[in-house]
């Protein structure tokens, strides 16, 4: 498995636009080869995201198909680019909570 987070500082109304329409978000991300899971997380007007894919390139495509969203829909929002990290997920836990289509529940991976 693959993650990439994606750091946006100054985000509210990146924030705001996702969430109103979550659906096209949901839509865009999840339908991309080898999706496994995403969370967007907000701080204040900071939003980080996550997105876990089988491999590096489901993860750049998502990394695209956001790019292209916020570009397309939030045009004057003058939202800075994201700092974006990826890597290769070496430890992968979830638990008996976790929502179905996040995750295996109750699994704990490593990967090597």
């Amino acid at each position: 498995m693959f993650a990439v987070t994606r750091n946006y500082t100054g985000a509210s109304s990146l924030i705001d636009a996702m969430q109103q329409r979550h659906t096209e978000v949901e839509n865009l991300i999840t339908t991309v080869p080898g999706f496994v899971s995403y969370f967007a997380v907000r701080s204040d007007d900071s939003l980080t995201t996550f997105t876990v894919c089988d491999d590096r390139a489901g993860c750049e495509e998502t990394t695209r198909r956001a790019a292209a969203w916020v570009r397309e829909n939030l045009a004057d929002a003058n939202i800075s680019a994201p700092s974006v990290n990826s890597g290769d997920v070496f430890i992968s836990l979830s638990g008996p909570g976790v929502p179905q289509g996040l995750g295996a529940a109750a699994s704990a991976h490593i990967h090597s």
